[in-house]
């Protein structure tokens, strides 16, 4: 993510500030990729902290507008978790603007996301016909840390899960063009294999002992609409990767000075800005004792495969 300017002084803004430095309300527009001082500002401002301007006073800002159903707020830190889940969504959006999706230059569908409070009973978080379900109790920190070390999983964040679910979102989209669906059975395999099944595998009996020569983590190897979901995600974290740390630090190891991570067409070079930006990261969290940023590997399949969704979904949604 970019560091933004000051429009009313001097200083930078990051994405999710309300105010400057000084006080003065801003607000983020997604449209010019820059922050404003000036109303109207999204009807959420005050409820959830969300800072993008809104189309006219009183009114939800685009990313808010998208969510149709709201958690039941009578649910302890129903509305905290909300706020953090939304926060979540507008990062991922924006990522996703940067190749015009959902933008009003795409003519296609957006999605409509379900953001749910938790129970006594999970809620199951997927996508079905452009509808993305999403559990606002992973915003706790505590549950987010029980699920993912009871799964075994290296990662899990609401980010993450907001851009494997928008992933299959973006599938679903794609799928509607008559040249999509046989390159994508080539790359990732039939997508018409039994869902339900294939999960009833995966959960008791795992992944192949060999996942890792095929696929970015275990849950990739469960079926071939979880393989293309989880490998998006990853490209949107090597290149969102790449574009914040060009923002906030600048590095010797940018090609150049005015590299855009969301601009460059080839993904191996992409690749190779990425790899030892993450080993330095990891490294840096290790000597805080933190876990690794990006604890994954990145196998010569892995690399065709994000090759593979870097050139569908950098083409963005011009035309679907």
């Amino acid at each position: 993510m970019r560091v933004f300017a000051n429009p009313v002084g001097p200083g930078t803004l990051w994405f999710d500030n309300l105010a400057t430095a000084d006080g003065t309300p801003v607000a983020y527009d997604p449209q010019a990729r820059g922050f404003i001082p000036m109303p109207p500002f999204c009807a959420n401002r005050e409820a959830l902290g969300c800072n993008w301007i809104a189309p006219e006073p009183g009114s939800l800002c685009r990313a808010c507008a998208m969510t149709t159903v709201v958690p039941d707020t009578t649910v302890a830190d129903a509305i905290p978790h909300w706020a953090a889940t939304e926060a979540a969504k507008r990062w991922v959006i924006d990522n996703l603007g940067r190749w015009h999706w959902f933008r009003p230059e795409d003519p296609g569908t957006r999605p409509s996301f379900h953001m749910l409070a938790e129970g006594p009973t999970p809620v199951q978080m997927g996508h079905i016909d452009g509808v993305v379900t999403i559990s606002v109790a992973e915003a706790d920190p505590v549950l987010s840390t029980t699920r993912r070390e009871a799964l075994q999983e290296p990662y899990r964040t609401m980010i993450g899960h907001m851009r494997h679910e928008i992933a299959h979102m973006l599938w679903w989209r794609l799928s509607l063009r008559a040249d999509f669906l046989d390159a994508f059975r080539a790359m990732f395999g039939d997508e018409r294999a039994d869902y339900q099944a294939a999960l009833q595998r995966h959960y008791p009996d795992g992944p192949p002992d060999d996942w890792r020569a095929s696929f970015l983590t275990t849950y990739a190897s469960a079926h071939p609409h979880e393989d293309w979901a989880e490998t998006v995600a990853h490209l949107l974290h090597l290149t969102d990767i790449c574009d914040s740390v060009a923002a906030g630090l600048g590095t010797t190891v940018l090609p150049d000075p005015r590299w855009d991570a969301y601009a460059e067409p080839d993904t191996a070079r992409l690749i190779e800005v990425a790899v030892p930006i993450v080993t330095g990261l990891n490294h840096a969290n290790r000597a805080m004792g933190l876990s690794d940023i990006y604890p994954f590997i990145l196998s010569p399949v892995a690399q065709r495969k994000l090759a593979f969704v870097h050139g569908w979904i950098r083409r963005g949604a011009q035309g679907l």
